[in-house]
Formats: structure tokens, sequence, C-alpha cells
């Protein structure tokens, strides 16, 4: 809680303190040394109704949030499901009346992405709001537990952790979409697999992969709902990421990697080494 102070008592001064329940507290000073029980009684009634005011305030927040999330799970649904479910539906036709194996490859490829799409929607659903507890959380367990997540062959994972940190341990895992993203950018340019190195900065840590890297034009975008840099994204990942960072309070920025890689770097964290 943050309490201001404008000035210092006058001698004689009397202070009443009210409650505001979650918000706080409402203070009053007069100079006159007492405080009359009407004076009291006005007090307690304001202070009530900022108690109200605020509490409504709250409230009318969480459900815009709520609204905002259901508008985009419509776009979802209308969408981006919409899409591959009607590529499946074709090539699942073209298949019947060929016979062609191909076009059988074309409707698992587009279920794989239904599937992944309908998983990142649940993950946005879960961990698309604001961290309301924090506790203590092992970031090196956390990148090595969120890494075994990470179904990427041939891709190699370096990380030099240590300490603790302080966040919702299961929307810190949820980073994995991090690690996935420099693994499978990583992928693309490298022969044999993509090499990820995770390193601590200052208050932070940092996720660069040596793939081809991310266009200056392209760095304000990429933490974009629906923003994919491949044609098999979902446009989802990197905005999950984000939506994780922001709500510990954290920040996440875009830079180049020492190898041309994308490098992200995750800073406003608390340490206990």
């Amino acid at each position: 809680m943050r309490v201001a102070r404008f000035g210092s008592l006058e001698d004689g001064a009397v202070v009443a303190v009210l409650p505001l329940g979650s918000h706080g507290v409402l203070g009053f000073e007069t100079t006159s040394g007492t405080l009359e029980p009407f004076s009291v009684d006005l007090a307690q009634i304001l202070a009530a109704n900022v108690e109200v005011a605020l509490d409504r305030a709250e409230r009318e927040a969480r459900l815009q949030s709520q609204n905002e999330r259901l508008e985009q799970f419509a776009s979802i649904v209308s969408h981006d499901l919409r899409n591959p479910m009607s590529t499946a539906r074709g090539y699942l036709e073209a298949y019947r009346d060929s016979g062609d194996p191909a076009h059988a490859d074309e409707v698992e490829h587009a279920l794989d992405r239904m599937e992944r799409l309908t998983g990142e929607m649940l993950e946005l659903a879960r961990h698309g709001r604001i961290v309301d507890s924090v506790e203590p959380v092992d970031l090196a367990a956390v990148v090595d537990r969120a890494w075994r997540n990470v179904p990427i062959d041939d891709a190699v994972l370096k990380h030099d952790l240590e300490g603790v940190t302080y966040g919702d341990s299961e929307r810190v895992q949820a980073l994995e979409n991090l690690f996935r993203n420099a693994g499978e950018h990583g992928l693309e340019r490298t022969a044999g697999g993509g090499r990820i190195r995770v390193e601590r900065i200052p208050r932070g840590f940092a996720v660069e992969d040596d793939g081809p890297g991310i266009p200056d034009s392209r760095k304000d975008e990429v933490f974009d709902l629906g923003y994919t840099g491949s044609v098999d994204g979902t446009g989802y990942g990197l905005y999950i990421v984000e939506q994780i960072v922001t709500g510990h309070d954290w920040s996440i920025r875009v830079a180049d990697g020492e190898d041309g890689g994308a490098r992200f770097e995750i800073t406003g964290l608390e340490f206990d080494l």
C-alpha cells in the first residue's frame, strides 16, 4: 500500500483514520483539537461510500477483462479454428475421391494445428490474467521442467541459472512457449537442431536462439495476438508469454542474439540466492 503524506501535523491537530477494506485507509485531520461526533459520522459515511465505489470499479475492471477475453475466444473459434477445419474437410473429400496419401497427410497437418490452437486457447484461459499470489520459484528447475515439455528433436538447451525468484509457479511454467518458439526458429537455420541459451542478466534472465532472428521492423509486433512468423504458428504463444510476464509486473523486450538469432530479455525479477 502506498501512503501519501502532505506536510506535517500542526500542534494540537487530531487525525482520524478510517479503513477502506482492501483498498487502504482514508485519513482526516482537524486543527481544532477535537472531532465532533457529527464529523466522525460524516467521515464514516464518506469512507463507506468510497469503499463501495472502489469495489465497484474493481468489479467493472474484472468484467471488462472477462468480456475482452470472451471476444478473443469468439474470434479464435470463428476464424482461427474454422480455417484448419475447412482445410481438413477439403482434403478429406479430395482423399475420398483420389485415394492420394498426400491428401491424408494434409488432413493430419490441419488436425495437428487445431489441436495446438485448442491447447493454446486453454493455456490463455488459465494464464492470461493478473497474478494474484506469488511463491518462491527455483528458476533453474522451472527452465528444466519447461524444456522437457518442448517436443523439439535435436534442439539443445544450455543455461547457468541459479537462485530463487518469486512468481506463480504454474504460470511461470507456461514460459515453455518462449523455449518452443526459440527452438522452432533455431531449427529453421541450423542443420541438426538449434541451440538455445538461457542466462542471468541484471534483475532477470534472457532466452536466446541461433535462428534467423527477428527483423527490427517486426520487433514491436511479435507479442501481438495473432502474430506469427511461421506458416505453422498459431499467433498465441508469444502473446501468452507477454501476458504472463506483465501479470508478474515484469518486463520483456526483444533484442538481437550474438549469433544473429532472437533474444528475449525478461527483467524486473527479485532473486534470493
